[in-house]
């Protein structure tokens, strides 16, 4: 350890602690601090000696204003004292302070006094020169918290900045607020300890309030842009956008945001941009631009645009950009081309005008001959009309009439079995009641009333179908030659009475050729435009499907052909038509929406065209209707019937069949019924009904108070309650009067049938499988292969099992709609959808049904979301089939109907009044 010499000399602090250090080093001569000193001041000596007497320095040098401040202030009553004792640290900081550019400040110590230049001076105003030398936090006491704050910090060694500061200065005797960018830094003294703070200053005051103008002037100027509905923007030399107003997100679907940054070719596409390119390239030159395109648009589509680009000249003529302005001119340019098509239009009126004049004699008498053929076309109608409403009217009275009497020689014909005579006579009443019924018919359908059940059907097949038919019906003189052409279309209509409608002109072709000749059966596509529809009324342009009759006979008149479709109307000898032939070909096919022409010249022949709307959809699939023997049922029935002696005959014959039966004479007493709380399962009920409450709007209310209420309507004439559009109108059933007891236990076993179906889905549960005692199960048979097929079928039935066929998945669906099926049969590998889409399709609409797939592939994997299907492997016999349909069934959630209970005791009747009395039981 070195012990401190003493010295007779005072030195300053540091030179002590430099000759301590070079004592310690053993630097020097000598060893001690004297020696030192000694040799220290003869190097000092030597060096005056060679460059001459020294000559005293002021310090700080230069430093402007404040470095003569600096120099001229009493440092010697301040904690610094006299600036020859300061550090060097402190007095190179300092002079690095006054001679700097930028406006900085020292504060040194833990007061923090001031030492500055003259750029801080200017910030300091009316505060300047008393600051230098005064405590930081005296000269700035409204800042007094933040110099504390700072001088803390950066005496503890860390480095402060602060960009953009807001603050409040007071000096002459104001208070200004200013925005600076603030450094601090610490200045380190000679031994390693912060001696002060060294802090820069920016004033950024004139440049925030610069930009805050330009921001405001930006905003004001967008505020005009924007509210233009012109796309404003600014492109550079490198085609990126550097201003867009908002108008640019109606057009691209790009906000300003978005745009602005972005090369054009981004915003507008590189197509529109290479054509665009060359016109910014003259804008960028320094012309101004101007042009019409057409600009791609937001929409999809492009817009008729006025662009304009206009170059920014800088005041040393430099351009660096240009502006974009781009006018929407579509409606602009519309209505310019509109105008025009109106000059056009005009331009061409004015010609048919001369025409016209011209011509005006001619014209007015085509127009006077159209006009009377069209008053002759509309007295026809209306004549036709009003004859279908009285034939109709007519129809209506006499089934209910032929009902009476059918339906009692039916009852009539169980009382009488045994005797042969009497039976005979009965089959012949009945066999006039058929040809009664077939009359009603034929006026129902000339008077368009008749309820129609069309399909979606190809034609081509009722007329190959009906080959043998018509031959036996018109004798094998005549030569038949059918023509279809390729491509048929299908066709909506009711298949029963296209089929009548082809034999009664197929018969009065017969009739004109006197048995020879030659009849010709033409199908072909066909398209009625415009012009035809307006020359023939109630014709709608469109495609149709024509079926024409063409014979070799002796052809009409035009005075004949006018009255041919008017009913009871022939021009054959008495006692041989009817005369409701062709009334009734003519009424169905008006009532289709289709269309009749003739064709006839005397001596000729003639050729009916039959003109039927096509169809856009599949063709319907024809399920066959169940053969097997009558079985009635036990359910109770609401009789609604108006006409006292057929609601007798209908509930005599309803009793025979097991029913139990409740009749009431109009709707307003069967409401009563309804609501009474009686149980009832079906409403059977006739249409046209005397009272304000009609048989529709009583099917309504019924089932709103019995959800699962089976309804039937019944009629001889249905007007437009419950068909329109010559329709029956979806999901209503309808037995048309007259009808036998056979077709009256049908209608009500598949009306009833349905009602279960229903109940079945509601519930949803599972029943228990049936006994032998119950009805034969009905299984739908889906197999593409004929020979497979029939097979199976036949199998089936020899089991007592009843069976609908289909070569295809959607076959079988088309068939699940109008038949129920207790087990589905498919194979797996089907045309079109397979067997295992088909069953879930089948399950999604009767999820109880059972399912067997037949197939040969015995690696077959089930759908896992019918663990219940039965798998039966190719080739089966009858006992693995019926193994398979039985196990099927057993698990299937159906609920079959019951066999009908014997009439000992006879049916329930209860008679309800049009006051809604009960009058009794029976």
């Amino acid at each position: 350890m070195v012990t401190r010499q003493t010295r007779n000399p005072v030195l300053a602090s540091e030179l002590d602690r430099f000759i301590d250090a070079q004592v310690i080093a053993g630097t020097g001569t000598g060893t001690s601090a004297d020696a030192v000193a000694a040799e220290t001041l003869t190097l000092l000596r030597d060096r005056l000696g060679r460059s001459g007497a020294a000559t005293p320095v002021a310090w700080p040098i230069a430093g402007g204003a404040c470095g003569v401040a600096i120099r001229a202030h009493d440092w010697s009553a301040t904690p610094l004292r006299a600036i020859d004792t300061w550090s060097p640290q402190l007095r190179s900081t300092v002079n690095t302070v006054v001679n700097s550019p930028v406006a900085k400040v020292l504060m040194w110590g833990t007061d923090g006094l001031m030492l500055y230049n003259d750029g801080y001076a200017r910030i300091a105003g009316g505060k300047h020169p008393a600051a230098i030398g005064a405590r930081a936090v005296d000269v700035w006491p409204e800042q007094a918290d933040f110099n504390r704050h700072v001088l803390g910090e950066v005496m503890r060694g860390e480095v402060m900045l602060f960009r953009d500061q807001p603050m409040t200065l007071h000096h002459d005797g104001a208070a200004h607020a200013v925005t600076l960018d603030l450094f601090y830094t610490p200045v380190h003294d000679f031994d390693g300890s912060v001696g002060g703070v060294l802090g820069t200053v920016i004033d950024n005051s004139e440049r925030v309030a610069a930009e805050r103008q330009l921001a405001r002037s930006e905003s004001e100027l967008r505020i005009v842009t924007d509210a233009l509905p012109v796309l404003i923007s600014y492109i550079d030399r490198d085609y990126v956008y550097r201003f867009a107003n908002s108008f640019y997100e109606d057009w691209v679907g790009l906000t300003p945001a978005q745009v602005v940054g972005r090369h054009v070719r981004d915003v507008i596409g590189q197509p529109a941009f290479a054509v665009r390119q060359p016109m910014m390239d003259r804008a960028l030159a320094g012309e101004t631009v101007t042009a019409d395109a057409r600009l791609p648009h937001r929409d999809g589509g492009d817009r008729a645009s006025e662009l304009r680009y206009i170059p920014r000249v800088e005041p040393d003529g430099a351009i660096n950009g240009f502006y974009v302005l781009v006018f929407d001119v579509e409606e602009r340019v519309n209505r310019t081309l509109q105008l025009e098509r109106q000059i056009s239009h005009r331009e061409r009126a004015e010609r048919q005008l001369r025409v016209l004049n011209e011509t005006l004699e001619a014209r007015v008498i085509r127009e006077i001959e159209e006009r009377r053929l069209a008053e002759a076309g509309l007295a026809q109608a209306q004549k036709m009309e009003t004859i279908g409403k009285l034939t109709g009217g007519v129809a209506h009275d006499f089934n209910n009439l032929l009902q009476v009497v059918s339906g009692n020689l039916q009852l009539l014909g169980k009382d009488i079995a045994g005797n042969a005579r009497a039976e005979r006579r009965v089959s012949n009443a009945m066999a006039g009641i058929e040809r009664g019924a077939k009359l009603a018919a034929q006026l129902l359908a000339f008077g368009r009333r008749q309820a129609l059940e069309p399909k979606v059907v190809n034609v081509t097949q009722f007329v190959r179908g009906m080959d043998d038919m018509l031959r036996r019906a018109i004798g094998e003189a005549i030569e038949v030659e059918t023509v279809v052409g390729g491509g048929l279309w299908n066709t909506f209509i009711d298949p029963t009475q296209i089929e009548n409608a082809l034999l009664n002109l197929a018969i009065n072709a017969r009739d004109a050729m006197e048995g020879r000749g030659k009849l010709t059966i033409e199908l072909g596509n066909a398209s009625l435009d415009d012009a035809y529809a307006r020359g023939h009324m109630e014709v709608a342009a469109g495609q149709y499907v024509m079926l024409a009759v063409t014979d070799t006979g002796s052809g009409m008149a035009p005075d004949i052909i006018d009255k041919v479709f008017e009913p009871f109307f022939s021009t054959k000898s008495e006692g041989k038509g009817s005369g409701l032939g062709l009334s009734m070909v003519y009424g169905f096919v008006k009532q289709s929406g289709g269309h009749v022409k003739i064709y006839s010249e005397v001596g000729e022949g003639t050729t009916i065209k039959l003109y039927l709307p096509r169809a856009m959809g599949p063709e319907d699939v024809e399920v066959a209707t169940s053969g097997g023997p009558i079985i009635g049922g036990t359910e109770t029935v609401l009789v609604v019937e108006d006409d006292d002696e057929v609601r007798a005959t209908v509930v005599e014959m309803l009793g025979d069949l097991g029913y139990g039966v409740l009749k009431a004479v109009d709707a307003g007493s069967a409401l009563n019924v309804i609501e009474s709380g009686v149980p009832i399962d079906m409403l059977f009920t006739d249409v046209v009904m005397p009272g304000t409450l009609k048989s529709p709007e009583l099917a309504r209310r019924a089932r709103e108070r019995i959800p699962d209420l089976a309804v039937l309507f019944t009629s001889g004439y249905t007007e437009n309650s419950i068909v329109h559009g010559g329709r029956l109108d979806v999901g209503v059933e309808l037995l048309s009067k007259p009808y036998t007891r056979e077709a009256l236990a049908r209608k009500f076993e598949q009306v009833l049938a349905g009602q279960r179906a229903r109940r079945r889905a509601a519930e949803g549960h599972e029943d228990a499988p049936r006994s032998d005692g119950d009805v034969p199960i009905r299984v739908l048979l889906v197999e593409d292969d004929a020979a497979i097929r029939a097979g199976a079928a036949e199998m089936l039935r020899d089991l007592g099992m009843a069976v609908i066929e289909a070569v295809s998945a959607e076959a079988a669906l088309a068939a699940l709609q109008a038949r129920p099926v207790d087990v589905l049969v498919s194979d797996v590998n089907l045309p079109g959808l397979s067997g295992p889409e088909l069953a879930e399709a089948v399950r999604m609409r009767r999820p109880g049904i059972g399912v067997v797939f037949a197939t040969g592939d015995s690696e077959v994997a089930l759908v896992p979301w019918d663990p219940q299907a039965i798998l039966l492997p190719k080739p089966y016999g009858v006992e693995a089939l019926r193994s398979a349909v039985v196990r099927a069934a057993s698990k299937a959630a159906i609920d079959r109907p019951a066999p009908a209970e014997t009439a000992a005791e006879g049916p329930v009747l209860m008679q309800i009044a049009s006051d809604g009395q009960t009058r009794g039981y029976s």
